[in-house]
């Protein structure tokens, strides 16, 4: 379940950037994920290439210093404009000598001198002298002077550059993100070096806003369609697995003892509540049962809130309910691994790596023989299930093998797993994973009408799984480039689903590619509040953040640019 999702974005472009480009040109196979890295023994050839590179992006003008001098050009027969440019070149050999003081004095100069009227060479000036005064990291005046030459020269990508470079270290991060998206338009999405710049400042707000988003939301439910693909995720929850067993009339009395079954308390309302699909009151009925100091069901009113919790996205509250129950001295062995594997989960949500494997770890200590820990580790470790009556385990192994030797370039190896799905199928005829996977992995090769054969077969043993659609409608756009059905596909998921964040977050995108940024931001606006962790939320304000960047630079600018429709 975990993979699925993400699995979307595997071998496209990052979606900011598509959301940035609308369906603007970006060159082939470009990653902006990949950086330069030098020794030690390179700094000192490194700085003198940067010092370079500063200098020769100050403007060099009509005539040059040594022009100039060679021609002895009396000044007092030099009209304004002249004077200003000869004071700007003067300023150029200062800035190029390194003496940072005397080119921001010429530079002065110059635009005094300069008439008002000559408005491109005035913005030229102050742009040369914002790049002296980033040489002297004086970042309020680059922003102030980068601001004026854009008031003069709006499309000047030298001074959206500097200005966006003093904005990232003065942390307003949203002018940042706006002078490097109207950079990325006017360069036609070609700059690698703009490219990688945006995908840094996109990370780090995103990871701004999600962190107060998250401080503020009101806990969602999620659909019952999701809680139900999470639970099918631990093949050994002992809550789910027993309540599963009842609906079967299959009670284990030694599992729920008659003392227990009778009492009608808090637990064993919360226990109907998950059998009847009403989740939105299975808290409630936790806390009235944590209430009596004396109940024989602590440690299960206690695991089943922190579930709830996990899934509403409160991460603190089920950190807190699984530690305590982790804590107990007398807590049976199914319930505290349990409770390891899913405080793991939320460790490694948060980006504690450490801290998720150790839980892992001692969870396979106590219980080796438990796929609930190696399935979930698996997502981390590449490691493999025990239990190979395990469908999404086994599935997913598959597909996370697959893809190891996909990178290789290992034919023979991709075969052998070709013919394990194959075997899944067979084996697991009833799960759609099995059938969702491979059919991504049938697309990641070409064979688009496998793969949607495969979709097909999904949606006739679940006919009501969004995600399944939303899969369907990405594989359209990709194979016929056809919008009128992708969106038909996933707009029916959302009518079965309106929680499906999944969906949302892809009309989103394919809103913003038809040059919809608007319908986009406000799908977005959808999505994000859906999001289960704040990484998930991180990127979906990515995303957002892009849109609105691009809507803000097309409406400023009036740029028109080519949407997806019209390529």
């Amino acid at each position: 379940m975990a993979l699925s999702k993400y699995m979307l974005d595997e071998t496209g472009a990052p979606k900011w950037k598509i959301a940035l480009a609308v369906g603007g040109t970006v060159a082939a196979g470009v990653a902006v994920y990949f950086y330069l890295f030098r020794d030690s023994k390179k700094k000192a050839v490194q700085a003198k290439t940067i010092r370079k590179k500063a200098a020769a992006e100050v403007e060099s003008g009509v005539s040059s210093p040594s022009s100039e001098s060679a021609n002895s050009v009396d000044a007092a027969n030099l009209t304004p404009l002249e004077k200003a440019q000869s004071c700007k070149n003067k300023g150029n050999k200062y800035f190029k000598g390194g003496k940072y003081g005397e080119a921001i004095k010429c530079y002065d100069e110059a635009i005094e001198t300069c008439p008002e009227e000559n408005k491109v060479d005035l913005s030229t000036f102050y742009q040369n002298r914002a790049a002296a005064y980033e040489q002297q990291k004086n970042w309020e005046c680059v922003l102030r002077d980068c601001t004026k030459a854009l008031e003069l020269n709006e499309r000047y990508t030298k001074a959206l550059q500097r200005r966006a470079k003093a904005c990232e270290v003065l942390r307003d991060l949203e002018q940042a993100l706006e002078d490097l998206t109207a950079v990325c338009i006017l360069e036609s999405f070609q700059n690698q070096a703009t490219l990688v710049n945006v995908d840094r400042v996109l990370k780090e707000l995103g990871r701004i806003h999600a962190k107060e988003a998250m401080e503020k939301r009101d806990p969602v439910m999620p659909s019952k369609h999701f809680i139900k693909t999470f639970f099918e995720s631990f093949a050994e929850d002992p809550i789910f697995n027993s309540v599963d067993k009842e609906k079967e009339g299959d009670v284990d009395e030694a599992e729920h003892p008659p003392e227990k079954n009778t009492v009608n308390n808090g637990y064993l309302k919360a226990r109907q509540h998950l059998q009847e699909g009403n989740y939105g009151e299975i808290i409630k009925c936790c806390q009235n049962e944590l209430a009596n100091p004396l109940t024989p069901n602590k440690v299960e009113a206690l695991l089943l809130r922190a579930t709830l919790y996990q899934l509403r996205g409160e991460s603190a509250k089920a950190m807190d309910d699984l530690t305590v129950l982790i804590n107990l001295e007398d807590c049976p062995l199914k319930m505290c691994v349990n409770a390891l594997v899913k405080r793991g989960s939320l460790y490694m949500q948060h980006e504690k790596v450490d801290d998720s494997l150790r839980d892992f770890d001692r969870a396979a200590l106590m219980d080796p023989l438990n796929s609930d820990v190696f399935h979930h580790r698996g997502q981390i470790h590449l490691l493999i299930d025990l239990n190979s009556n395990f469908p999404i385990a086994f599935v997913q192994r598959c597909y996370t093998d697959y893809r190891y030797a996909f990178q290789l370039g290992d034919k023979a190896k991709v075969e052998e797993i070709m013919k394990k799905f194959d075997e899944a199928i067979q084996n697991f005829p009833k799960c759609v994973e099995c059938y969702v996977l491979y059919a991504q992995v049938l697309c990641d090769q070409s064979e688009h009408e496998r793969a949607d054969g495969y979709y097909i077969k999904a949606l006739e043993v679940e006919p009501d799984n969004p995600t399944t659609l939303v899969h369907r409608a990405l594989l359209t756009l990709q194979w016929k480039g056809d919008l009128a059905q992708a969106r038909n596909y996933i707009t029916k998921a959302l009518e079965i689903d309106e929680k499906c964040e999944l969906a949302y977050e892809n009309l989103a995108t394919i809103e913003v590619q038809t040059g919809n940024l608007k319908r986009g931001v406000e799908l977005f606006d959808k999505a994000i509040p859906l999001a289960k962790t704040e990484m998930e939320m991180a990127h979906l304000f990515s995303l957002r953040d892009a849109a609105v960047a691009q809507l803000k630079i097309v409406e400023k600018m009036g740029i028109n640019i080519p949407n997806l429709g019209s390529l």
